[in-house]
């Protein structure tokens, strides 16, 4: 029998959801213990930093990286597990684009630090203190990461070999990726292993060539008929710009595409693509006779155009952070 191969998983900027997608292969992971040793796991194992450190380079076949940087610790952990990996994986949604946690790319680190520990309401905390990265007790000195200005996707930060979309990666993208590494068949370095064409072109509601949206509608403002487009019914859905291979889950939940597999193939920038796509359905057969206010009023019906549009694309986009003063 060939040897096993070498895994490694690792926790970053994240919610946990990927770690609960691996989980939720269910009994196909027994599968994956009897052709895989898996060296680190910080979620299941307790793996120290140093017995990684001690590892030869590139002893790790494969790491699965889940999670965006936002920190020194976690800036590091990247850097050696690049060195220790043969391949690395950006695996789900955080560190592929940022996702979420790259929201918060909006505000800067002094705005996010004043916030939570000066003016948050459920805070009391009248001498202002704060976390520091190095602190001196009579036991000696601790230290914390230290927190850095902006999110960062894992490939700004290190060399990705291969990208796993998805909030999290559905179990069938999961499986498809360790079939293609135990057969030792992955296609060329820089690949998502996902499918490449568009939500829409798998979406059984997609069934009219000429889309019309007639309005903006949020979601509480309607009941969406189950079996007609969202767009068609006033509600933004991210389909026309986002990579299909979900499974249609929200779709299927009756709630529309929010762009958690990042952009399709010949996509450069998610969120403008689908403002794009927007302005060429939105009112299509009355914008000639539109206002100038008409028009200022539909586009003020987005609420949150950077939460809408690069809800987990803002900081692997063009413009990936607020200009700050």
């Amino acid at each position: 029998m060939p040897d096993k191969l070498k895994f490694g998983f690792y926790w970053a900027a994240s919610c946990g959801g990927c770690e609960i997608a691996v989980l939720d292969t269910n009994e196909k992971i027994l599968d994956v213990l009897e052709r895989a040793d898996i060296l680190l796991w910080p979620v299941a194992m307790d793996t120290k930093y140093a017995d990684v450190k001690a590892m030869p380079d590139r002893h790790m076949d494969v790491c699965f990286f889940n999670g965006s940087v936002r920190n020194s610790e976690q800036e590091e952990l990247a850097h050696l597990l690049r060195k220790k990996s043969k391949v690395l994986v950006a695996f789900g949604s955080c560190a592929h684009h940022g996702c979420i946690p790259g929201l918060a790319n909006l505000s800067g680190r002094e705005q996010i630090l004043k916030h939570v520990y000066t003016e948050e309401p459920s805070v009391t905390n009248p001498d202002g203190v704060r976390p520091l990265v190095k602190t001196s007790v009579k036991e000696g000195e601790v230290t914390l990461p230290e927190f850095y200005g902006k999110v960062s996707p894992l490939d700004k930060v290190v060399e990705v070999d291969y990208y796993l979309p998805g909030c999290p990666p559905p179990v069938a993208r999961i499986l498809d990726a360790l079939e293609a590494i135990f057969a030792g068949m992955l296609p060329p370095k820089g690949t998502v292993l996902g499918v490449t064409k568009a939500l829409c072109e798998e979406c059984e509601r997609n069934k009219h060539v000429a889309k019309k949206m007639p309005d903006i509608k949020r979601a509480y403002e309607i009941a969406a008929d189950p079996g007609i487009c969202f767009l068609e019914q006033g509600m933004i859905c991210m389909g026309p710009v986002t990579r299909g291979g979900c499974g249609q889950r929200c779709i299927n939940g009756n709630w529309p595409c929010t762009g958690c597999m990042g952009p399709c193939p010949d996509v450069g920038d998610q969120g403008s693509k689908m403002i794009s796509a927007l302005a060429s359905v939105l009112r299509v057969d009355d914008e000639k006779e539109m206002t100038q206010a008409e028009t200022e009023r539909l586009v003020d019906k987005v609420k949150d155009p950077v939460g809408t549009f690069y809800m987990y694309d803002l900081a692997g986009s063009m413009i990936d952070q607020r200009r700050q003063k």
